[in-house]
């Protein structure tokens, strides 16, 4: 389970930077709010109560990026 939770961690890490490096602003949220919300699995996991707000912030203000975008 451990292994589990450290590719899904891994995996948010990746489409993050995937979303850093994109030219396309509407993948560009879509890949944060994915990549946001594996980060905020693997934060639980760990049971870090900073990275878990962290990850919090950053995917809502990610889906209000978008949702504002859509508008």
């Amino acid at each position: 389970m451990p292994t589990l939770f450290k590719l899904i961690g891994a995996a948010g890490l990746l489409l993050i930077s995937a979303g850093i490096v994109t030219k396309k602003r509407s993948q560009q949220d879509w890949l944060y709010i994915v990549g946001g919300v594996c980060l905020e699995a693997y934060s639980i996991y760990l049971g870090d109560w900073i990275f878990i707000v962290l990850q919090v912030i950053f995917t809502v203000a990610a889906v209000y990026d978008l949702c504002k975008k859509t508008q």
